[in-house]
């Protein structure tokens, strides 16, 4: 993985003294907040800010698991998340030190109580759903005007995906979300542990398998902007990149991302301070930081991706808060469904079943 550093220095009279020279250390997902937000940190606080980016939860869990990964604040996803404080690898956030907790949006901490439970050891910074992204002429040349593209009908019927293999369809390579959409399509339980509800997912994808062209959890993105495939099944996050790229690029493909009627999975990116954090005081102003309502509409309105800061949502541009694909109006809100981490036998379950289905044997 090739990591960026970015070092930001700020010198800052505080209280009429020049301030004691302080870092705090922060790893995060690439390309995911607004620099401006890390110069106007260090020149509020008067703390040097260490900024280190990962493009994959594995990265961030072998340091975590390790031990001494000398960061102050990292981000991990839910499950993630969930995992790492279960192996001890986060301390619990101070209250007292986080006024600004009561900005965030009780409807998203609700939700990421599952992986957290009270909230006690994270906060919220982005979240999304997984869903599916279409391009929508080469769509509905094949399959009409009347294509169920905010369907699950769409990708895991047969008789669609035949058609739809003429002009390509990648498949996430994450059986964490694919398993669960096919268990929703059965009419299951999405977060069910149980590996003989987990394999009937087979059953929906063997007649699908020979159509899909790839599993992949990236190459998505670009393929749909540059119009090589017609449907993803992927992030939302991503599948807005690709809508946006296209549009920028102004190459007549039109993207369009849909969160499935029957329902889709929420994710969550969430900030915790590791438990053997240098500097966890300095953690805690930062997250305090991030926390005000203004500083989390500029991330969201940077990177166009949802927020669990409720507070901030009056500062958000109307390209963010309007779009009901990064937020979702409230039918399909109380639609969504999250999942908890597969205990380790299921897991080797999920693994065996997801290898099978990729290989088509």
């Amino acid at each position: 993985m090739k990591t960026y550093t970015l070092t930001l220095t700020a010198a800052l009279a505080l209280g009429g003294a020049a301030a004691i020279a302080e870092e705090v250390r922060v790893y995060n997902w690439s390309d995911y907040i607004d620099e401006e937000l890390l110069t106007k940190f260090e020149e509020e606080t008067g703390i040097d800010l260490i900024y280190d980016v990962f493009d994959s939860n594995e990265v961030l869990e072998t340091k975590m698991l390790a031990g001494g990964s000398g960061y102050d604040v990292v981000v991990p996803s839910g499950t993630f998340l969930q995992r790492q404080i279960v192996a001890g690898a986060f301390q619990k956030l101070d209250p007292a030190q986080l006024p600004n907790l009561a900005n965030m949006w009780d409807v998203v901490e609700k939700r990421t109580e599952q992986y957290d439970p009270e909230n006690a050891y994270s906060i919220n910074y982005m979240w999304g759903t997984t869903g599916i992204g279409v391009n929508v002429g080469k769509v509905t040349e094949l399959l009409g005007e009347d294509a169920p593209i905010d369907s699950l009908d769409l990708v895991f019927k047969p008789e669609n995906m035949e058609k739809l293999a003429q002009c390509g369809v990648h498949f996430l390579d994450a059986p964490a979300e694919m398993i669960p959409m096919a268990l929703k399509f059965l009419g299951e339980d999405p977060d069910s542990q149980d590996p003989d509800v987990i394999a009937r997912a087979e059953e929906v994808f063997v007649p699908v398998r020979p159509y899909i062209q790839k599993f992949h959890s990236s190459e998505y993105i670009n393929a749909l902007a540059n119009g090589d495939i017609c449907v993803a099944v992927g992030w939302s996050g991503d599948i807005l990149q690709a809508r946006d790229r296209a549009a920028e690029a102004d190459n007549g493909v039109e993207i369009a991302y849909h969160a499935a009627k029957e329902g889709a999975q929420m994710w969550f990116d969430q900030m915790a301070i590791p438990v053997d954090a240098p500097n966890p005081k300095a953690a805690h102003v930062f997250l305090n930081f991030i926390m005000d309502a203004q500083n989390m509409a500029a991330a969201s309105n940077y990177v166009y991706y949802a927020n669990g800061n409720k507070a901030s949502q009056e500062f958000l541009v109307e390209d963010v808060i309007g779009d009901t694909a990064i937020y979702p109006d409230q039918e399909t809100l109380d639609n969504l469904f999250t999942t908890r981490p597969y205990p380790a036998k299921v897991q080797r379950t999920v693994t065996r079943l997801w290898t099978k289905i990729k290989s088509g044997t």
